[in-house]
């Protein structure tokens, strides 16, 4: 049990930590939002999207699905638009105003925006089903369970420190300098995961 466990959990981290988009969001909405209601919300619906992918993919589900083309194709689309967008609205968004046009942000608003940069991540699908949903199958039973619940911790773990982590900047950032170029580089990130997720229809 021991060996599993140690094993969900390299694994875990290994594909958690790298620069991504959802990595990007959590930090960046841990930083410029005031109210702590806003980020504990943020923080848990990027968790559950990520229960969510990691059970489908030990389940197998997340397989089927994507077996269909026309749902991959629809996917990518609305992930390259949504991506896109998202990456403009960061880069225009000046960092002396980012507290004040965020502070009465409606949580729906928060938590689809999240749910779609969560579940329109390519790295986050490609990762979980191809590796921790590969990984997975060693396992039956009560270690697999074991596998899946590890697995499912690091997820939720890693994003209340990265939102964290974002407080603490956006707290000392007094004169917003950093927060500036917090924002340009989380819309280079995103324009960069849109543009690989629109080039996986031509591979």
């Amino acid at each position: 049990m021991v060996s599993v466990i140690l094993h969900a959990l390299i694994l875990s981290i290994g594909l958690i930590m790298p620069l991504g988009v959802q990595n990007f969001f959590v930090f960046t909405q841990g930083a410029v939002r005031e109210r702590k209601l806003h980020v504990l919300v943020i923080v848990i619906a990027a968790s559950l999207c990520d229960t969510a992918l990691i059970t489908a993919a030990v389940l197998g589900v997340s397989v089927v699905v994507f077996s269909f083309v026309w749902m991959k194709l629809l996917l990518v689309i609305v992930g390259f638009v949504f991506l896109m967008y998202m990456g403009y609205g960061a880069w225009k968004t000046k960092p002396e105003s980012s507290r004040e046009v965020r502070r009465d942000a409606q949580i729906g608003k928060l938590v689809s925006f999240t749910v779609m940069v969560s579940l329109l991540n390519p790295h986050a699908i490609l990762d979980t089903i191809g590796i921790i949903g590969t990984s997975s199958l060693q396992y039956q039973g009560v270690y697999r369970v074991a596998f899946t619940l590890t697995c499912v911790c690091v997820s939720w773990m890693w994003f209340f420190s990265l939102a964290l982590a974002g407080r603490w900047l956006g707290l000392r950032d007094t004169s917003g300098r950093w927060l500036g170029y917090l924002n340009k580089i989380s819309a280079l990130v995103m324009w960069a995961a849109a543009v690989y997720l629109l080039s996986s229809l031509f591979e």
